[in-house]
């Protein structure tokens, strides 16, 4: 008997929509994310902004770099830097591979989603993806534009 693929529950807090028009994503990974409390609260409330964060290499960790997550106005004097670097949580073969990929390949990495999984822990999925040039975006909006066309087509055709 076959199994049924069990649900996976997401609560999207952040898209990075941009990342999949400007790079060939190949790969994705899951990993945590080191958070102080007040901005947790923050990304509960929604507001924070993955569209322009990368992710890369100090000190042997993987952070990520340049994610904003608005100031907490409740925290008081415990509050936290909008744009700091946050620390991604992987196992370290993982995170060789990773390096490995990067150095050898030429390979962004790209935060493509933020999230709560099942247990209410923060995760981002990210990207490992090389840029596109100017013609692939282009070629890449065509081929959106006329499946929507053939979509729009079909559905007219069916009435």
């Amino acid at each position: 008997m076959k199994k049924k693929p069990e649900k996976v529950f997401r609560k999207i807090i952040a898209q990075n929509k941009k990342a999949r028009h400007n790079y060939h994503i190949d790969d994705k990974i899951e990993a945590g994310i080191i958070l102080i409390g007040s901005e947790v609260k923050s990304l509960r409330a929604g507001n924070v902004s993955i569209e322009e964060a990368w992710a890369g290499f100090k000190d042997d960790k993987l952070y990520l770099f340049n994610m904003y997550i608005q100031e907490y106005k409740q925290a008081s004097y415990q509050n936290h830097e909008s744009k700091r670097p946050r620390q991604l949580l992987m196992h370290k073969k993982e995170i060789s591979k990773l390096r490995q990929k990067i150095q050898a390949k030429g390979i962004t990495v790209v935060p493509l989603l933020l999230y709560f999984n099942v247990k209410g822990i923060a995760k981002v999925e990210i990207g490992l993806g090389k840029g596109k040039k100017m013609h692939d975006k282009r070629e890449s909006d065509k081929t959106r534009d006329w499946d929507r066309q053939k979509q729009r087509i079909m559905r007219e055709y069916n009435k």
